[in-house]
């Protein structure tokens, strides 16, 4: 995550973050269904509008580095060294994710989003725009000749990895093995 620069940039990014910690302490606790809004915007002490000017949606508090993740793993492909294979840059952006995501202390952020409908359905149709984003990046890549149907297909690959990953006893194991696959696939793509 890129750090703010100026005192309002910072300002803003800290009354982000002291919003995002409130709202999964509150749901955490309490349970996600049983937190309102409002519960969070008084609890961290900012105005609903507050709150809404920086996360879209109750859903989205929970996923509070979705914009990071996404603009991480479209990076990854923009920022490779021009020598750099693809799948590789991949593989190791990945594999950061899912070493935050399987941090000491996630299993029940996960088991939360788990019992949640609204949650699940969230995290559903973030993956599938990040997937968007990864296959755009992809395939604007001026070295990188192939099919707008292989751009997107390896780009779903690489989200699901992640997501697959995260739910094993190994996580980075799996992210080897799955890549693995990926890249057997984007050689014959």
């Amino acid at each position: 995550m890129t750090v703010p620069t100026g005192r309002r940039e910072r300002k803003k990014a800290a009354t982000r973050q002291k919003i995002a910690d409130t709202a999964l302490r509150l749901f955490l606790e309490r349970g996600y269904d049983a937190v309102g809004i409002r519960d969070v915007a008084a609890e961290a002490d900012v105005a609903v509008t507050t709150l809404f000017s920086h996360f879209a949606s109750k859903e989205a508090l929970v996923f509070e580095q979705d914009t990071d993740f996404e603009h991480r793993l479209t990076q990854a492909v923009t920022d490779r060294a021009p020598d750099e294979p693809l799948i590789p840059a991949l593989r190791r952006e990945v594999h950061a994710m899912v070493r935050h995501c399987t941090a000491d202390g996630t299993a029940p952020i996960y088991r939360m989003i788990d019992e949640s409908r609204a949650l699940r359905e969230y995290e559903e149709s973030m993956r599938l725009r990040h997937a968007d984003s990864l296959a755009t990046a992809i395939a604007a890549d001026p070295g990188l000749t192939r099919t707008t149907t292989a751009c997107r297909t390896i780009a779903r690959f690489v989200i699901d990895a992640y997501a697959l990953a995260r739910e094993t006893t190994d996580p980075q194991a799996a992210v080897d093995e799955i890549f693995r696959m990926i890249e057997a696939a984007w050689e014959v793509a």
